[in-house]
């Protein structure tokens, strides 16, 4: 293939990417390719907000991948039901004959703030992010476990690990797949098998409804499109591969040419009382003990608070 590296990190493995038709999906499908790996395409070709479908989008980054010299399969099957996710990783086996990792990418949006959030704006969210990251997990884990090898990396977002407003659906799913992640990696590394996950700031369609009518909001939208879906891909390679063998449930951010480690959650203060508490004693002493290491109610924004670099 044209534009690979010398390395080919992930050559002649089997990659399933959800959600791969376009954004950050797509250009970790074509990096993969780039790098030697044989792709699943898989796409709905839905709007955002998850309505409508489309073949389109799988297939035209199939070609792509195929134009450069590259093996790909397109997959239209749904992530949010278990039938066809387990049709998405089904493609791997009878196309390529395997599968060694999944990049649990799909999503969608239904923006809303918590008071007004329907049940549908809940539940919609709620299964293609969090039920899809399951589903497609869980049909490859068989073949993970006899194979004695296999490797996640999910998207998860700084909306669930940090804070944003209008977003509880969204959030919750997101903090969900950190969680799975992490849950997947502690049951399945005696099989070998590695779970990661990325939360990614990059512009695409999913944050594309931004307000710009302000100037200072339209510059911040000028910064945030410097962060292009492009950047995403080189720690998902790398993390797919052999070369990270060490890395596993581990939570990372990319910001434009920045990459973070998260921290997860741990104890940061502790108050103690021998003979047990009350609760005018939690009133009284355990309460204002803690106090100084509340955290506040951070945005993502307010955390990464310089420009991307």
């Amino acid at each position: 293939m044209s534009q690979t590296s010398p390395s080919r990190m992930v050559e002649g493995k089997v990659v399933v990417v959800t959600g791969a038709g376009g954004g950050i999906g797509r250009d970790i499908a074509l990096a993969m390719a780039r790098e030697g790996a044989r792709v699943v395409v898989n796409d709905i070709g839905a709007s955002v907000a998850g309505e409508g479908n489309d073949a389109g989008p799988a297939q035209k980054v199939v070609d792509e991948i195929r134009a450069l010299g590259g093996e790909a399969v397109a997959s239209t099957d749904s992530v949010s039901e278990p039938v066809s996710a387990g049709r998405i990783v089904q493609a791997a086996l009878d196309t390529f004959g395997r599968v060694d990792v999944v990049v649990n990418n799909a999503g969608i949006l239904r923006d809303r703030f918590f008071h007004k959030m329907s049940l549908d704006e809940w539940d919609a969210v709620i299964k293609v992010h969090l039920y899809g990251a399951y589903y497609v997990s869980r049909a490859a884990s068989t073949h993970f476990k006899e194979q004695g090898s296999g490797n996640y990396i999910h998207m998860t977002s700084t909306s669930g690990l940090i804070g944003n407003f209008g977003q509880a659906n969204y959030s919750a799913a997101k903090l969900g797949i950190a969680a799975l992640s992490k849950s997947i990696a502690l049951d399945m590394q005696k099989f070998n098998v590695r779970s990661n996950c990325i939360a990614p700031f990059a512009w695409s369609r999913m944050i594309g409804s931004i307000p710009t009518e302000t100037d200072a909001e339209k510059a911040r939208v000028e910064r945030i499109k410097q962060m292009t879906p492009a950047k995403i891909a080189p720690l998902a390679v790398c993390l797919a591969s052999d070369e990270s063998s060490y890395a596993n449930g581990q939570i990372f951010a990319v910001r434009n040419n920045e990459i973070f480690l998260i921290s997860q959650p741990r104890p940061v203060r502790s108050v103690h009382r021998s003979e047990g508490w009350t609760p005018e004693s939690v009133a009284s002493h355990a309460l204002p003990a803690l106090k100084a290491m509340f955290y506040p109610l951070d945005r993502s924004g307010d955390v990464f608070t310089w420009d991307p670099i």
